[in-house]
């Protein structure tokens, strides 16, 4: 049937059809299956996305054909997400390789870094040292080295496949002497370490969502993603122990999903500040050490 598809304006087309007419579900990156198709066309043909109008009638080859139709039809019936299937994703327009290994990224804490945490850093060249907890990809960690160029970022992980990702994408960086990923259960193995600024996007999907995920997310890695029956688990770990590794102006930035309220539930007395993002201002809080010492968690 594909066979009639000879131009990168027909596969945009049967693409789009295909899913209309499927239930995938999009939040990985697009929320359309316009925008989708094109992610998934123009990277599988290793063609710069803002490009489209230029090659709408080039013609592609048996081979390409055959392995667009491979992908589409992987991306309908195993709602395997466009990110697996092209091996790449993007965060504020910076581009990293994924794979089933790494959840998907996503996250409101790389908008904070466009501005180094303004106006919570005000010299971002005096930060010397900065971690990200739970990394995944090190795509934050790698967006952390763009907003503090004098520091020196350690991305953290306890999966050794996240650590192997983290360090494709490091390298295609060029980071390796900024950069550095560490294999470690949240704080277990940064013993002596301290930093200026923490920041953590750490599983949060309480147990009911969890339940109820997507076939797309359930495609991820699932230890990225649950923690624990109200989503705080790692939360927990990162406020018992994050001060311990501040230096003494130091802060902590954590991503929490849709927990805010489980959150001061928990906390009713810790002073959160909550940070203001395209989302809006329930998703990211901050804390200093500081704060977090004077809780007492």
């Amino acid at each position: 049937m594909t066979d009639t598809l000879l131009t990168i304006r027909d596969w945009l087309r049967y693409a789009v059809s295909r899913f209309e007419h499927s239930d995938i579900f999009y939040g990985h990156g697009t929320d359309n299956s316009y925008d989708e198709a094109v992610w998934l066309i123009m990277s599988a043909l290793h063609l710069p996305h803002d490009t489209l109008s230029n090659f709408f009638d080039a013609k592609l080859t048996t081979q390409e054909r055959q392995h667009l139709a491979d992908l589409i039809e992987k991306r309908v019936t195993q709602h395997i997400p466009t990110a697996y299937l092209v091996k790449e994703a993007w965060l504020r327009g910076y581009k990293f390789y994924v794979d089933e290994r790494v959840i998907v990224p996503r996250s409101f804490i790389a908008e904070l870094l466009e501005n180094s945490l303004h106006p919570w850093v005000e010299f971002p060249e005096l930060v010397s040292s900065a971690a990200d907890i739970c990394t995944g990809s090190g795509c934050l960690g790698i967006l952390l080295a763009e907003a503090f160029p004098n520091a020196q970022i350690d991305v953290i992980d306890i999966s050794p496949d996240a650590i192997a990702v983290s360090n494709i994408n490091i390298a295609r960086y060029g980071l390796q002497d900024q950069v550095q990923a560490v294999a470690s259960d949240m704080f277990s193995a940064l013993q002596g370490r301290r930093y200026d600024v923490m920041i953590s996007n750490p599983p949060y999907v309480d147990a009911p969502s969890m339940a109820t995920l997507p076939a797309e997310y359930r495609n991820e890695p699932q230890l990225a993603l649950g923690s624990g029956a109200d989503g705080l688990d790692h939360t927990h770990t990162l406020l018992k122990h994050a001060a311990n590794h501040l230096n003494d102006e130091g802060m902590l930035v954590v991503e929490i999903g849709h927990n805010r309220d489980a959150l001061h539930a928990a906390y009713p007395d810790v002073p959160f500040t909550w940070l203001e993002t395209s989302g809006g201002d329930q998703f990211v809080f901050m804390l200093t050490k500081a704060q977090l010492e004077k809780a007492k968690l």
